[in-house]
């Protein structure tokens, strides 16, 4: 049975629209930065729970694997609370991630999983008695990172929140660059700038507003309704 996936889920669900179209943007950015820098390895982090992150991972590895050679694989890298593999519909306790950083030696190809109706490929978080924060620590991280690398155009970690716990910002040492997402109207500005203050300037590739229902140039998004859907003029 297909798993009923969240309608905001744009990138895989409804991928001409305006809505998904926004994701589009950051893809063109991070192409932009694959061509000029290398970048290849990014985290998406929050300030806080609830901000969208892992929606937002979910909807970039979409946009980034459609009509595209790239071949790209997301890790939930959210041990504490993992939510990817239950949005996508992979089956519980699946081993992944903390497994591989927990010992185990079973290669990348081993332990991804590819959900119905995805062209990228998903690292579950799987589970482990260490403590989280051993397992980031760990030496395991840059070696299964390298693996990564070596096998996907892009390699997105969905990670946990950087304010409540430190994890993120010990992942954000060993990749190329972090996106952060903010809740559009609802995150503090003193939350942003804390978390902010736990990355390296130069690795911040950017800031996501995310459910942001301003109007964009002064247009909401049913002007824009023609351009998609096939409902433009031919």
């Amino acid at each position: 049975m297909a798993t009923r996936l969240d309608s905001r889920l744009v990138t895989l669900t409804a991928p001409d629209t305006f809505a998904a179209e926004r994701y589009q943007g950051l893809r063109l950015k991070l192409e932009q930065m694959r061509a000029t820098s290398g970048l290849g390895v990014v985290a998406i982090a929050s300030p806080g729970a609830g901000d969208g992150k892992t929606l937002t991972s979910i909807n970039l590895a979409g946009v980034l694997a459609r009509d595209a050679d790239a071949r790209v694989v997301l890790m939930d890298a959210d041990l504490r609370r993992s939510a990817v593999g239950e949005q996508l519909g992979l089956p519980a306790g699946s081993p992944g991630l903390a497994d591989l950083l927990a010992g185990s030696r079973k290669p990348l190809p081993a332990v991804v999983r590819r959900p119905d109706g995805c062209a990228f490929d998903v690292l579950p978080a799987g589970s482990s008695s260490r403590p989280v924060q051993a397992l980031f620590r760990s030496e395991r991280v840059p070696q299964i990172l390298e693996e990564a690398r070596a096998a996907y155009d892009y390699v997105l970690l969905d990670t946990p929140p950087l304010v409540p716990v430190f994890d993120a910002a010990v992942l954000a040492r060993a990749v190329d660059g972090v996106i952060v997402v903010v809740a559009a109207d609802r995150t503090p500005r003193k939350l942003l700038a804390a978390a902010l203050d736990l990355l390296d300037p130069k690795k911040v590739v950017g800031i996501v507003f995310n459910a942001d229902s301003s109007p964009l140039f002064g247009y909401r998004a049913s002007a824009y309704r023609p351009y998609f859907s096939g409902n433009a003029r031919r």
